[in-house]
């Protein structure tokens, strides 16, 4: 090169040309190589499968750089490995004081301005849901569970029927 990191042109067409490949033509990256076969769907997977495996083999532990330490799988706490007797020393102890907003929704309704200004007492305003439908339980918001109106001694209460998977 003429003292620069640059390459001309007709340098890098004769680079092109010591390879076999021409400069104006790039290498197609699904075609193989020179000297390399062409392998079938099949055993691309199982090779990559194979890489797969050595990668996260427990016994393989050359490849990892020494100053990180010694690789471990990493272990969770179990809560269900805390008896009852540890109930008041357990971590999740903190957490009985902590208030939450608990909103039980029986169903919605749309209404203009004006119907609402035309409400009075003995009113009935329809709701989305049938009787008998689940109504939502709702914790600070977010839908965590669905249930059933019950009467208990002259009160109303909600017995819980399904609780909901959390949405992450």
């Amino acid at each position: 090169m003429a003292g620069s990191d640059e390459l001309k042109a007709d340098e890098i067409d004769a680079l092109f040309r010591e390879t076999g490949q021409a400069a104006t033509q790039p290498r197609d990256p699904s075609a193989p190589a020179a000297g390399e076969t062409t392998k079938s769907p099949e055993e691309v997977l199982d090779q990559a499968e194979a890489d797969l495996a050595a990668a996260v083999a427990p016994e393989l532990k050359e490849g990892i750089p020494p100053d990180l330490g010694d690789v471990t799988p990493f272990e969770m706490e179990s809560f269900d490995a805390i008896e009852p007797d540890d109930v008041e020393s357990s971590p999740l102890q903190s957490l009985r004081d902590v208030e939450l907003d608990v909103r039980i929704e029986l169903g919605r309704a749309e209404l203009l301005i004006e119907e609402v200004l035309k409400l009075k007492q003995g009113s009935v305003v329809p709701l989305d849901k049938l009787a008998g439908d689940p109504v939502d339980i709702l914790v600070n918001g977010r839908l965590i569970a669905r249930g059933e109106v019950l009467v208990l001694n002259d009160n109303f209460c909600v017995r819980v029927a399904e609780i909901l998977p959390p949405d992450f």
